[in-house]
């Protein structure tokens, strides 16, 4: 029997994924390598500290303070870049695709800004680019669509996909605690960023729909261009009114395409989704993604999508693609000729502006408890040819009241005109909440 080879593999970063991909490699070895046929090896991990401790144990000569010496190296077959950032990592990403080397990723704001760059980098190159493990943790969504579902145009993709936003909508919804209460939970248990605002403001999860918009249709859409929205806004009381409607509110990742009109609306926000659907029922750190294709119908996956197992599962499922390339075998993507095809989807594709969305909506209106005022809001409102469906009101002990709205049909442009018209009229104490209510078309 021939010796296998040796796929010599470099780790640039060595944080919570890092040493998941480390210590699952080394738990696995034997199955591992008797699936792909190879040996594994990883030769150098860059990090910033070496002295640092870790609860991973390795070679003291494995690391490395010069992350340049690991995509340098001539030996490394495979490039990891799980340092995360768009600054030094974009450096040694393009330096690594431009010598025609595999990168695997799992940096998902790296991607959603610089995805198309370093794809024709390593068209060009001879490079691969692998980036499975950039989207919802351990569920193959990026393999299911590009691979499974080929055969398919997508109508509809929705679903959740940050984690630690889950969990904290989950805690507060099972056990009305606060936001606060509950983030400082998500804080002890390490589920939250280092950087807050990747997870509450949806940054994190809308440079994941993004990938995923691409990835479906061909177009690369700025963050900027879409609706992006977290869920430091949302209350228990909120939780409350929605489950008495038959609603959870959930936060919603969305790509729509209108083939008729071929537009494309690209959004991240929470939403009130009725009970029924299954992805309403994905709580605590999983991730549920529903793919909706002319050919199969809908296909729902559900996984872990937060914590260090399921996303070096990701990253070590797209290191095995990797072994097989390097083997001879072709890369699990579309070829170039085919890609160029499959490029065209984007041809004449517009993006929906952010007020174009229609739909019903969820209000929350903070107002004083005077008699009148509840047919002044319904006046204003009405201008815009808005109407309620259904109205709640809570009576507050200093005087206030606070109104939950939900609407008829109606387009975003017109609820902003709407809210700007109840502002400026000085029957709210506070700014109004708007939550979009998720139905499909």
């Amino acid at each position: 029997m021939s010796e296998k080879r040796i796929i010599r593999i470099g780790l640039l970063g060595f944080g919570v994924v890092g040493q998941g991909v480390w210590k699952n490699i080394e738990n696995n070895r034997q199955a591992l390598e008797y699936r792909l046929g190879a040996q594994l090896r990883i030769d150098r991990i860059a990090v910033r500290d070496k002295t640092r401790f870790r609860e991973v144990v390795v070679p003291e000569a494995t690391y490395t303070e010069d992350p340049g010496s690991v995509v340098d190296d001539p030996s490394i077959d495979i490039v990891c870049e799980l340092m995360g950032g768009t600054d030094k990592a974009l450096e040694l990403t393009r330096r690594a695709l431009q010598m025609g080397k595999i990168v695997v990723t799992a940096n998902k704001a790296l991607i959603c800004e610089h995805g198309e760059e370093l794809f024709a980098i390593a068209r060009r190159t001879g490079g691969h680019y692998f980036y499975e493990a950039s989207v919802a943790g351990g569920i193959p969504i990026i393999k299911t669509i590009r691979e499974a579902l080929v055969a398919n145009r997508f109508r509809l993709i929705f679903g959740i996909l940050n984690g630690t936003s889950n969990y904290i909508l989950t805690r507060m919804e099972r056990e009305g605690l606060s936001f606060e209460e509950t983030l400082g939970d998500a804080r002890k248990l390490g589920y939250v960023e280092a950087d807050e605002s990747l997870d509450l403001d949806g940054i994190d999860a809308a440079h994941k729909t993004v990938i995923l918009a691409y990835l479906a249709h061909g177009k690369w859409v700025r963050l900027e261009d879409i609706i992006c929205e977290g869920i430091r806004e949302i209350t228990g009381e909120d939780i409350e009114i929605a489950g008495q409607l038959g609603y959870k509110i959930k936060l919603l990742g969305v790509i729509e395409r209108d083939f008729e009109s071929d537009q494309l609306c690209v959004r991240l926000h929470p939403a009130l989704i009725s009970e029924k659907e299954v992805i309403a029922g994905v709580d605590e750190v999983y991730n549920g993604v529903s793919v909706t294709g002319d050919v199969v119908g809908t296909t729902i996956l559900i996984g872990r999508g937060a914590g260090q197992d399921a996303t070096s599962s990701s990253v070590i499922s797209d290191i095995a693609d990797a072994v097989f390339t390097l083997q001879g075998a072709p890369e699990p993507v579309i070829s170039e000729e085919d890609e160029a095809v499959y490029n065209k989807l984007a041809d004449g594709l517009g993006i929906a502006s952010k007020t174009a969305l229609e739909g019903r909506y969820y209000l929350r209106l903070h107002v004083k408890d005077e008699k009148g005022v509840l047919a002044s809001v319904s006046e204003t409102l009405a201008k815009e040819q808005i109407s309620f469906a259904t109205v709640n009101q809570k009576e507050n002990s200093d005087g206030t009241a606070i109104l939950f709205l939900t609407t008829h049909e109606t387009s975003e442009a017109a609820i902003l005109r709407g809210l700007a018209g109840l502002t400026s009229t000085g029957l709210l104490g506070r700014e109004p909440v708007m939550i979009r209510i998720f139905e499909r078309s």
